[in-house]
């Protein structure tokens, strides 16, 4: 008696690629959630950051960190705040009593109640106990310089008061970002790429996160993905 071996059936390979199908969706959808959710994040952070500048501003008339009152009008506990020279601008090598009022800010922002958290003033610039940090675990940082879009530390006109989103953004991340606020282009518009990186830190590189080639101009370089990048929100 012949035995004859029996194969799948039209229905059955049907019912399994179906299957297949849908696991592949239901991973590259989960993929998708992730990435959505991690750019909401970062925005978040970032708006969140911005309402509190401006809050702060609109009170005092003045600048966290640049704050020349602070001691007198800002509630920092059993110590009083800090001043910062109130020269108008937010730097990192200040001149007066403090030289780093790129972390004073932080400080005056959260002891005025803009900003959850506590954040002990040190003058020597990022730390874990003077600066938030962001997604990535890299050092926020707010101040008025030029360490931004195609020239970083260029000529001393284009210095603004920015945002840095830190180091260590996966450039997927950053240039959705840049899209869904701004006009998706690392060096143009209000939200560019920044090489920033605290001081130990390792910086982003614009040949890692950037096409240059790239027409009519640089893109974010997608097709081979850094895991290093950054970018700052100018005020």
């Amino acid at each position: 008696m012949k035995r004859y071996n029996q194969g799948f059936t039209l229905i059955e390979i049907a019912i399994v690629l179906v299957i297949i199908g849908l696991l592949l969706g239901g991973v590259l959808k989960g993929q998708e959630l992730i990435t959505g959710a991690r750019v909401r994040n970062l925005i978040s952070q970032q708006d969140g950051i911005k309402a509190a500048f401006f809050g702060f501003q609109d009170r005092y008339r003045a600048l966290p960190g640049d704050y020349a009152s602070a001691s007198t009008n800002i509630n920092c506990g059993a110590n009083a705040c800090m001043n910062g020279n109130g020269n108008g601008q937010i730097e990192s090598g200040a001149t007066g009593a403090v030289a780093h009022e790129e972390a004073l800010v932080w400080n005056h922002l959260t002891a005025a109640g803009f900003l959850n958290g506590s954040y002990t003033f040190a003058d020597s610039g990022p730390v874990d106990a003077s600066t938030p940090k962001n997604p990535y675990s890299s050092f926020l940082d707010l101040e008025y310089d030029n360490n931004f879009g195609a020239a970083p530390l260029a000529a001393t006109t284009q210095r603004k008061h920015n945002l840095k989103t830190g180091a260590q953004v996966p450039v997927e991340i950053i240039s959705e970002v840049d899209r869904k606020i701004d006009d998706g282009l690392p060096y143009n518009g209000a939200f560019q790429f920044s090489p920033f990186a605290p001081t130990g830190g390792t910086q982003p590189t614009a040949a890692a996160c950037i096409d240059a080639t790239a027409t009519p101009s640089p893109v974010w370089l997608i097709r081979t993905p850094s895991a290093n990048c950054g970018a700052a929100s100018l005020f």
